[in-house]
């Protein structure tokens, strides 16, 4: 075809241009899960915030990407997840405990962040109030006040005859101070002696052990933090092996083998944070999502480690348990 010929043609016709249309479809967003614990300790916490993701209409692998980035209880590794998720720009992060949103927190103030604390945020300087959030960050918050107090109660409701209860806390969670705070508060009115115990690895959990044995305590409280969570099995095998009646903050402690935990559900708590991130995803702005707010606990008794420990639980404490572990 000649030059002149062809310009004829295009004058006349419609030229329509091969598309490509795989370049114009969305991007599937990516969510950054910044977790402080381990993966398997956090299973089950996982599946329920896959599932409030999937009441949105989010499926991870389908029309979302989730990506789990675990510290495995060194905090000291949550500022650099952060940041790599920052850099790579993700659709949004969901901050998985206090640290971990502190983190997220600091390093970004556009990206969205959907949290779960289990300390009161506004103390920990993670939002400004409650009813309503402000900037990139929302959640879900346990507020533990007065939580060790009760804990402490129910284990000397169990052990009339204790003198000393030692508490757990892990120095590297901003809640730490709160919970000797507490502790202090706690221990008056029932004229016991507490005793603080502190462990942030492993090896600094036998030592812990190994204090409480020599300090003669008659039973332990373990604070609220991921890296006991993450450690729970280990956790009850020491109690068991110390003989030391143990009281925890979620149920999966005492499935575990601890004698008792008092606190909240937490796979409920990620269920909200899986329907929160949803609604983030959909285009909803972290400001105009008020901090949900939990402060139903639940008191769980696990019977078997109450036999192995040689301890007869009250029926006053066996009438208000939500589960009775046989």
């Amino acid at each position: 075809m000649r030059r002149r010929e062809f310009i004829a043609l295009l004058g006349g016709s419609v030229v329509t241009w091969p598309q490509l249309t795989h370049a114009q479809q969305p991007a599937v967003p990516v969510v950054g899960f910044l977790g402080s614990a381990s993966a398997s300790s956090f299973a089950p916490m996982v599946a329920a915030f896959q599932d409030g993701l999937n009441q949105q209409g989010y499926a991870d692998g389908r029309n979302v990407t989730v990506e789990h980035h675990w510290a495995e209880g060194s905090y000291d590794r949550l500022p650099w997840f952060a940041a790599d998720l920052v850099n790579r720009k993700v659709t949004a992060i969901v901050a998985a405990g206090a640290p971990a949103a502190q983190a997220a927190k600091d390093a970004t103030t556009t990206i969205p962040i959907v949290f779960l604390s289990g300390v009161d945020p506004v103390r920990a300087g993670i939002v400004g109030t409650l009813n309503r959030s402000s900037g990139n960050i929302t959640g879900v918050a346990i507020l533990p006040k007065g939580l060790i107090a009760r804990q402490i109660e129910l284990l000397h409701e169990v052990l009339p005859s204790a003198t000393l209860i030692a508490v757990l806390v892990n120095r590297g969670n901003p809640n730490h101070l709160q919970e000797i705070a507490d502790t202090r508060e706690a221990r008056a009115p029932l004229g016991i002696k507490t005793a603080m115990l502190e462990a942030s690895t492993p090896r600094e959990l036998n030592a812990a052990f190994a204090k409480a044995r020599e300090l003669q305590a008659d039973a332990l409280v373990v604070g609220t933090d991921a890296f006991f969570n993450s450690e729970r099995r280990e956790i009850a095998a020491l109690a068991t092996r110390n003989r030391l009646p143990t009281i925890h903050q979620i149920r999966e402690f005492a499935t575990a083998g601890g004698l008792m935990s008092y606190g909240a559900k937490l796979v409920d708590a990620y269920r909200s944070v899986g329907l929160y991130t949803g609604r983030v995803l959909k285009g909803e702005k972290p400001a105009d999502l008020p901090i949900q707010v939990i402060t139903k606990f639940e008191l769980i008794v696990n019977l078997k480690t109450a036999e192995a420990l040689e301890i007869k639980i009250p029926k006053s404490v066996l009438a208000r348990a939500d589960e009775v572990i046989e």
